[in-house]
């Protein structure tokens, strides 16, 4: 009984997996963009006033992980870095009409849905999946690995999607 409930979850898990998966792929197919990088020009294109170290805070991102997806995406030509008027130093930055098309052509992602419906559910249950969840992180020795909060099976700072 113990190795069918164990079968079964794993069988759960690699449904998760596989969705992550297909929605990276979609996502990849249609803008050029990871999630990550969806994610980072969705919250520049959000704040009004955007800069590297407020969008590494809003996302809980490495400072350098932010450098370097918004380095992609101002290649891509989706955003746009220009000085600060007061503090050269500082850079704002800006979601260009390029980067607004990609988010409004971006299919709904995983992560968003999966947020949607997580804050729907009583407090109990949501407390009980992250226990849950840590714990089979635990079984698989993945509790020390540092990981953003994102539904993405590749690196996060990644120049090009998989």
């Amino acid at each position: 009984m113990d190795s069918e409930i164990a079968s079964l979850t794993l069988r759960a898990l690699r449904r998760v997996l596989r969705a992550t998966e297909i929605g990276s792929r979609q996502l990849a197919t249609t803008t050029g963009l990871t999630p990550s990088q969806l994610l980072v020009l969705r919250e520049i294109d959000a704040q009004k006033k955007a800069t590297p170290s407020g969008i590494a805070q809003a996302l809980q991102f490495s400072q350098a992980t932010i450098t370097t997806i918004v380095d992609r995406l101002e290649a891509l030509g989706f955003v746009q870095r220009q000085r600060g008027e007061k503090d050269k130093r500082r850079f704002m930055l800006t979601a260009l009409p390029a980067g607004r098309a990609a988010i409004a052509d971006a299919p709904d992602s995983l992560q968003m849905t999966f947020t949607e419906r997580f804050i729907e559910l009583p407090s109990w249950e949501q407390a009980m999946i992250l226990s849950a969840v840590e714990k089979l992180a635990t079984l698989m020795g993945a509790q020390e690995i540092d990981a953003a909060p994102l539904l993405d099976s590749g690196l996060i700072d990644r120049s090009t999607p998989d």
